[in-house]
């Protein structure tokens, strides 16, 4: 068994792009610039944006962002997102989620210039990445791409499970494990709350992708041996002996089915290291131009 180490993975990635932006600021141009919109204080929310933020200081980044108490209107937000649209010297935003109950995220999300979307949430995005043409990939999907390409993992041919049908993750990466690419070119199986067997299901799989958020689901005797297991769920538990009082459990039972495994990611230190760096390899394609031809 071998650890797909996010954490190391991620830093090497995060060097390589502040290796690029210093050249860039050497020859006197000006470095990518990622912005956040923050709606409201949710803990994980806070969290996520201050890695976000943290990770355009290392790579040389300029950063911004905008905050709104979470009683701001929906015509408010959409304002903000026409200024960033309209703005020639930002490369690329978020809008981080999950927002407000009165307010739209879809409506939110499609006002976004796709050509900004960093995050790889617009229509039109999505769209591109469903039949190979070049744009923004999820980040959390191209992470888990980049981290098994990075370890080496040869996909041609394998089986994929895939846990999960969301619209950030489930979807997206099925897309990806399909296409005739490396990492890709896989046979791929979804499966949700309404699939039957899953266990049966899991037992063929080469490759299983676990994005439930459903901690500890996929158990031991789900998973065949030298299988390869991508754990993408990040819950927290009640943990007493914390001093935070819980702690980050994945969706997969790890002790049990880690020795079963050829490679496997570790929670936390997996595919959430991932995550934030493929956001600012997004951020630096955006600025270099020339994604989309």
């Amino acid at each position: 068994m071998q650890l797909l180490d996010g954490k190391e993975t991620s830093r090497q990635i995060r060097e390589e792009i502040a290796a690029e932006v210093a050249a860039m600021k050497e020859r006197g141009e000006r470095p990518p610039h990622l912005a956040a919109i923050l709606v409201g204080h949710d803990g994980g929310s806070e969290t996520y944006v201050a890695a976000k933020i943290k990770g355009c200081a290392e790579c040389g980044f300029k950063s911004t962002l905008v905050r709104f108490e979470d009683d701001v209107t929906e015509e408010r937000l959409l304002e903000e997102i026409e200024k960033m649209n309209a703005d020639p010297e930002l490369d690329g935003f978020i809008v981080q989620l999950p927002l407000p109950k009165h307010i739209n995220e879809r409506r939110i999300t499609e006002a976004i210039d796709w050509r900004k979307d960093v995050d790889g949430f617009h229509p039109v995005n999505v769209g591109r990445l469903s039949i190979g043409l070049p744009g923004f990939r999820s980040a959390t999907p191209a992470g888990i791409m980049d981290l098994l390409e990075r370890a080496g993992i040869k996909t041609k041919g394998m089986h994929a499970v895939v846990l999960g049908r969301s619209n950030i993750v489930g979807k997206p990466v099925a897309s990806l494990l399909m296409q005739k690419s490396e990492p890709g070119d896989c046979t791929v199986t979804v499966c949700h709350s309404s699939t039957r067997n899953i266990k049966e299901i899991c037992r063929q799989a080469d490759l299983i992708i676990a994005a439930l958020g459903s901690p500890g689901f996929v158990t031991e005797d789900m998973v065949k041996e030298g299988a390869v297991v991508v754990d993408v769920g990040t819950t927290r538990v009640p943990d007493a002996t914390r001093k935070s009082g819980w702690r980050l459990r994945g969706d997969v039972d790890f002790d049990a089915v880690a020795p079963k495994c050829s490679w496997i990611t570790p929670v936390p230190g997996g595919v959430g290291p991932m995550t934030i760096v493929s956001l600012l390899k997004n951020t630096l394609l955006a600025r270099r131009g020339g994604v989309f031809e």
